[in-house]
C-alpha cells in the first residue's frame, strides 16, 4: 500500500504525518501513536507500521504521525501533554479530509498513553491498545470497547501491572504467549488478533 507523507498543521508546528488509505470507501479512520521518543520511538516502529498496515487492510484510512520534536516534527518533547493536542489536531484533518467521523485510536506503550488522553476529548468507536507502558504512565480510563493486547513476558512493563490497571475496569486482556514488549517474532499474531477483532 503506497504511503503518503503529508504536515499538518499542530499547536507547536507542522506534525509529520504518514497515511495509508485502503482501496474502495473508507469505513473509519485510524490514529496510531507510537512510544516514547525519548526512547527512540517513531511512526516507523514496527508495531505501529503493523497495526497501519493491517487496519489499512481493514478498510481504514491510518494515520502515523510523529510526535512533536521527532523526524520533521516541530516542536520538543512535552510528556504526553502538548502530544494528545497534536494527535486531536492530526484527527481532526482526517475528519475533515476525508469526511469520515468514524474514528479507532491505536497506540504502543507511551502512544497507549496519549490515546488514553486523546480519548478523553474526541469520541472514537473504539481503541486498539499494545503493550500499554502503565507502570510508567498514568494512563487515563478508557472504553468499554478497547482491546488491550499485551505479551506475556514483557520486561518493560510487567503484564501484572496491565491487569492492575484493567481490574477497576473490567477491562479483558487479550495474552499473547511468549511476547516480549516488542512482540519479537509475534508481529503476526499481533495482526491476527486485530483482524479478528474488527472484522
Amino acid at each position: 500500500m503506497p504511503v503518503e507523507t503529508v504536515t499538518i498543521p499542530g499547536p507547536a508546528g507542522n506534525i509529520e504525518t504518514d497515511i495509508q488509505t485502503p482501496a474502495g470507501t473508507p469505513r473509519g479512520i485510524a490514529l496510531i501513536a507510537h512510544p516514547n521518543p525519548l526512547q527512540g520511538g517513531t511512526k516507523d516502529n514496527k508495531v505501529v507500521t503493523t497495526l497501519a498496515r493491517t487496519l489499512t487492510g481493514l478498510g481504514y484510512v491510518a494515520l502515523r504521525p510523529n510526535f512533536r520534536g521527532i523526524g520533521a516534527s516541530g516542536g520538543a518533547h512535552d510528556k504526553g501533554i502538548g502530544e494528545t493536542d497534536d494527535l486531536v489536531a492530526v484527527a481532526e484533518y482526517a475528519m475533515a479530509r476525508f469526511q469520515n467521523r468514524t474514528l479507532l485510536l491505536a497506540g504502543f506503550s507511551f502512544g497507549v498513553f496519549v490515546q488514553t488522553r486523546v480519548a478523553k476529548r474526541i469520541a472514537c468507536e473504539r481503541m486498539i491498545l499494545v503493550g500499554p507502558a502503565v507502570n510508567r504512565f498514568a494512563a487515563e480510563t478508557v472504553p468499554e470497547n478497547t482491546l488491550v493486547i499485551h505479551g506475556e513476558l514483557d520486561d518493560v512493563v510487567p503484564l501484572q501491572a496491565v491487569f492492575d490497571w484493567a481490574r477497576p475496569q473490567n477491562l479483558p486482556i487479550v495474552v499473547v504467549p511468549g511476547g516480549e514488549h516488542f512482540f519479537h517474532g509475534r508481529l503476526n499474531l499481533l495482526s491476527q488478533i486485530v483482524t479478528r477483532w474488527c472484522a
